[in-house]
């Protein structure tokens, strides 16, 4: 038996075939010697196929005189004679050829039949058209046919995949998977992955992990330590025993999925100047001498059983009241738009009112600005990175995660959602403080008015 099989053969031949690269290039992804490789092309073009290898087989006196005078008459070189007769090794007719003029050719034998194996291509896929099927050919059919079980092979794939989105290395995985199935191109161009970042992240994703060991460390140290330490901690541990940088410490954690659980990442919607930053017109003054005269608003994040969800409440700094609030899955505009609208809505005439936030990406699109603007209401804003100038709706986050949410255990998102709603009518209509005189905020509110 040969060293490559006949399959091996054929899938170097196809990838140098249907593909841009050279001999040397597609020899030395596949490991083996390009001049081998290059026989293998020249015999399958000669034959339409490849056949079984000379490993074995044995040449009448009569066969070897042929191949040498075609050899001589054609002025062909070893490789091209073999190629056209379909010899495994061009090295035989050099031997052939020194026992001819030698004067002592080998043995007559029979030779034994050689099959050529039919090799049946590949369909090409092609992208479906709008054209009417019934005006295409069934070959056209046929290859859009096989570009619809393509994609879906991919999208199974990517399906498959982390939630996060695909990156380069999950996408050469996926090709790697399904090469063997369509073409190389239409897979490539498919997933959108360049043929050279194709073959430099396989090459790459095959050599060994060099951070194998210090990974090993790192999830000792990490678990040891009941996931109390931070990548600071664990490196200043490891170095102990060797050298090594925090940054690939914390590097090597993110890959793991390593995270402290002392301090986890809170909810930030700071994202720069991605609008118009208003002046903080608040000062950190937050009595207020009449209703409706000093809002405050804010975004926080909560976290049951794996699943997110915010709050953005806007409060009267009269009386502490919550005015409005909205609730939603994700930080999006949505949340404070919705917002706003509740708390506007209970507005009468247009009020000479200052709405204060931190620098968050919602409190500086245009169409916040403009729906302030429209209803006479003056905008303010902290400084950046000053959570101080926004005191009084930090305190209100602080009492309801201290009072609410640390104290029970939830097991949704809508459980979360229903407590969240009983305890803010609680907050405005039957929880007192003491800066108004026992009273709840809405009762305070309701005996000003009176």
């Amino acid at each position: 038996m040969g060293k490559y099989t006949e399959q091996f053969k054929l899938t170097a031949i196809t990838a140098y075939l249907d593909g841009s690269n050279g001999f040397r290039k597609v020899a030395q992804h596949l490991g083996i010697d390009f001049s081998l490789l290059r026989r293998w092309v020249a015999s399958y073009q000669a034959n339409n196929g490849i056949g079984p290898g000379s490993h074995g087989r044995r040449y009448t006196s009569d066969f070897k005189q042929q191949v040498l005078s075609y050899m001589h008459e054609h002025r062909l070189s070893l490789r091209q004679t073999a190629a056209h007769f379909g010899l495994g090794q061009s090295s035989q007719i050099g031997i052939w050829q020194r026992q001819y003029y030698s004067g002592s050719p080998a043995p007559s034998t029979a030779i034994k039949p050689r099959k050529p194996i039919d090799v049946s291509k590949k369909i090409k896929p092609a992208k479906p058209t709008d054209t009417n099927d019934d005006q295409k050919s069934r070959d056209q059919l046929m290859a859009e046919l096989e570009y619809l079980r393509m994609e879906n092979a991919v999208l199974k794939e990517l399906g498959s995949a982390r939630g996060k989105g695909t990156n380069t290395r999950e996408k050469v995985l996926i090709v790697s998977k399904l090469k063997r199935r369509f073409p190389l191109p239409d897979l490539l161009q498919l997933v959108e992955l360049a043929r050279s970042t194709f073959y430099y992240q396989l090459k790459a994703q095959q050599k060994p992990d060099r951070h194998a060991e210090l990974k090993a460390l790192v999830h000792r140290v990490y678990h040891e330590q009941k996931g109390l330490y931070g990548y600071r901690r664990i490196a200043l541990v490891i170095r102990k025993e060797k050298r090594v940088n925090k940054k690939v410490i914390e590097r090597l954690m993110a890959e793991q999925g390593l995270k402290s659980v002392v301090r986890p990442k809170k909810y930030r919607s700071y994202r720069g100047t991605v609008g118009k930053v208003a002046a903080n017109v608040l000062e950190r003054n937050f009595v207020a001498q009449r209703p409706n005269q000093k809002w405050v608003t804010d975004v926080t994040e909560f976290k049951v059983a794996q699943q997110k969800l915010y709050l953005s409440p806007v409060m009267d700094l009269y009386n502490g009241e919550i005015v409005a609030y909205e609730m939603a899955s994700r930080p999006c505009y949505s949340l404070v738009g919705n917002m706003l609208g509740k708390a506007l809505d209970c507005l009468g005439e247009k009020p000479k009112l200052v709405l204060h936030s931190d620098q968050g990406w919602h409190y500086q699109q245009a169409q916040y600005r403009r729906k302030l603007s429209e209803c006479g209401v003056k905008q303010s804003m902290s400084r950046k990175g000053n959570c101080l100038d926004n005191a009084a709706m930090e305190s209100f986050f602080g009492t309801l995660k201290s009072e609410f949410f640390y104290l029970k255990r939830f097991e949704s998102i809508d459980e979360l959602r229903a407590g969240l709603d009983e305890y803010i009518h609680y907050y405005n209509h039957d929880r007192i403080k003491l800066r108004l005189n026992g009273l709840s905020p809405v009762e305070y509110r309701a005996q000003a008015a009176a």
